[in-house]
């Protein structure tokens, strides 16, 4: 597979005043720019639930008329949280075998607009309808993941105050983060209850905003080396553990498989955090530690920019924000812009070779893991 991403644009999170179809453009004109705007053929979009969150349907023809796109192919994808991730891999195959020589591929969500009931309320769409008929809330069946994970492993919450911290430490230093300010493990401990075991400072934040990339048939320092995502049992409790993400460990194998690499190769990553539990299991989920060890990588600085490896830099969902339908995206765009030595302040320590983005779709019911690598480019 010789696709590389050779452009990136990342727009501020957090309350916007602009469109939905605004903050697309946003993103994508910053990613245009990065490759001096040459043309693109293909765009593809996804949001979650713009018609919903924003009330703006047909939303590739408006960001391609907006942009001067208007001759590309051009279509949206779904996949609830994941769906930038969605998008991304849906891009990548047409332009490798050569359909298009240029994509564009951007994704955002505008929820402020709408009140925090009613947000969680199409949050939960993307829930079981058995699930959502008793009352289920993403916060609820999170809590409940989060639960049996502590009690399994004998895990202490302060495992999950140590996720947020990290989170916001490195947001800290992300320009466009939601939560640009530093906590400690007592604010996280003394935030309000939400669903225990999770507190407020536990869970991510309704956020607006947009990332962008631009995606060659080249090669690059930010290459796609591997691809994978997988579905699983859309009721929790159809599902045989509560403590991991079979979806994820299906996709992370795939994804490593398509690759001809192993998890060892992997310098570090961008993981779906909406909740901190969530950091735990996918860490060890895309193979990194075994089960219940996550928590101790958290605890002991494994995970910090200058540690072991590196989680989240970028100030992962619980930082830099979580636009439902950017988060897969952004996280793919952070991934790249370390490869490319485009991160600046987030950089990490050591300027890593290959870098990997999972993302969750619902409550781990459709996962996606990108690697991204040098093919063979060099650097810029």
């Amino acid at each position: 597979m010789r696709v590389a991403v050779t452009a990136a644009g990342v727009g501020r999170f957090g309350k916007r005043s602009e469109t939905l179809i605004d903050l697309l453009c946003e993103a994508g004109r910053e990613a245009l720019d990065g490759i001096g705007r040459k043309p693109v053929d293909l765009l593809v979009v996804a949001h979650m639930a713009g018609g919903t969150f924003a009330g703006v349907e047909n939303t590739a023809a408006k960001v391609a008329d907006q942009l001067g796109l208007d001759t590309s192919a051009g279509f949206r994808v779904e996949a609830a949280s994941a769906s930038g991730a969605a998008a991304f891999h849906a891009a990548v195959p047409l332009v490798a075998a050569g359909g298009y020589d240029r994509a564009l591929v951007i994704a955002g969500e505008k929820m402020t607009d709408l009140p925090s009931a009613e947000v969680a309320r199409v949050l939960a769409r993307s829930l079981a309808p058995m699930e959502i008929a008793h009352g289920a809330t993403m916060p609820g069946l999170a809590a409940l993941v989060a639960s049996r994970y502590l009690t399994r492993y004998g895990v202490g919450e302060d495992a999950l105050d140590a996720v947020t911290v990290a989170a916001r430490a490195a947001a800290a230093r992300n320009p466009n983060a939601q939560f640009p300010t530093a906590v400690t493990s007592a604010q996280v401990r003394e935030s309000r209850p939400i669903a225990l075991p999770l507190r407020l400072l536990h869970c991510s934040a309704v956020s607006d905003g947009a990332a962008a990339l631009v995606l060659e048939r080249t090669a690059g320092p930010a290459g796609v080396l591997g691809l994978g995502q997988a579905t699983d049992h859309i009721e929790l409790v159809e599902r045989p553990d509560l403590t991991s993400f079979r979806a994820t460990q299906v996709a992370a194998k795939r994804a490593y498989e398509a690759a001809r690499q192993t998890r060892k190769e992997v310098d570090f990553a961008e993981l779906h955090d909406a909740f901190a539990p969530f950091a735990l299991l996918d860490l060890e989920d895309i193979g990194i530690t075994g089960p219940g060890e996550g928590a101790a990588w958290f605890l002991n600085g494994s995970t910090a920019s200058d540690g072991r490896f590196p989680v989240n830099p970028s100030g992962g969902i619980l930082g830099r924000g979580h636009p439902v339908g950017a988060s897969g995206l952004v996280q793919i765009a952070e991934v790249a812009r370390q490869l490319r030595g485009e991160s600046g302040p987030m950089a990490i320590a050591r300027r890593p070779k290959r870098g990997l983005a999972q993302s969750i779709g619902g409550l781990g019911s459709h996962n996606f893991v990108t690697l991204l690598g040098d093919t063979g480019g060099g650097g810029r």
